[in-house]
């Protein structure tokens, strides 16, 4: 689903006039869109505005770094987009080195839809962004972004944690919480 209200270069607009309605005021940048600069920035006008990401990609959700911005965490979208099967199918990893593609596929309850796009939850969000490999180290600058844009989110996380399997990274996550005022999960 596409928003009536973004721009896609090429699409009603060049990049060229894109460019020009930017320096004129009429429009921002916004994820792999342009929209009118008095619209109000919404967690499904973010997700409208990566639909390009993910054309082509049935059944997927944006997780992660993405997930996080969707959901509010920092001013830019990340350099590097990630995505996890909502379906169950797993997803074939597009040509482009701009998107991590996790296998782990998501549980329904883990799912929100925002803007005509699945997007995990706050709370999947910010235990994926802490539990994935460290490899990625933007991953805890976004988790901790994620926080500051919801401060509540750390309890819900919390329980949502509680409700997980011990696995790979969990104690990162927990550890995480506990710093930022959450009570400790019983092991």
């Amino acid at each position: 689903m596409r928003d009536a209200f973004l721009h896609l270069p090429g699409d009603r607009l060049s990049l060229p006039e894109l460019a020009a309605a930017r320096l004129d005021g009429d429009v921002v940048e916004l994820g792999e869109a342009y929209a009118p600069a008095d619209l109000v920035e919404t967690a499904a006008l973010r997700a409208a505005s990566l639909a390009s990401l993910v054309a082509g990609l049935h059944g997927a959700a944006f997780a992660g770094m993405t997930a996080a911005w969707i959901h509010g965490a920092g001013d830019s979208p990340p350099d590097l987009h990630e995505l996890q099967s909502a379906t169950g199918r797993r997803l074939r990893a597009p040509t482009t080195r701009r998107i991590i593609v996790h296998d782990p596929v998501l549980d329904p309850s883990d799912v929100q839809h925002l803007g005509g796009h699945a997007v995990t939850t706050p709370e999947r969000t910010l235990i994926d962004l802490l539990r994935w490999p460290v490899t990625v180290p933007e991953r805890h600058d976004w988790a901790r972004l994620l926080v500051l844009a919801d401060p509540s989110l750390v309890a819900r996380t919390a329980v949502r944690l509680a409700r997980l399997h011990h696995g790979p990274g969990y104690h990162r996550v927990a550890r995480f919480l506990s710093a930022h005022g959450a009570e400790p999960p019983s092991c």
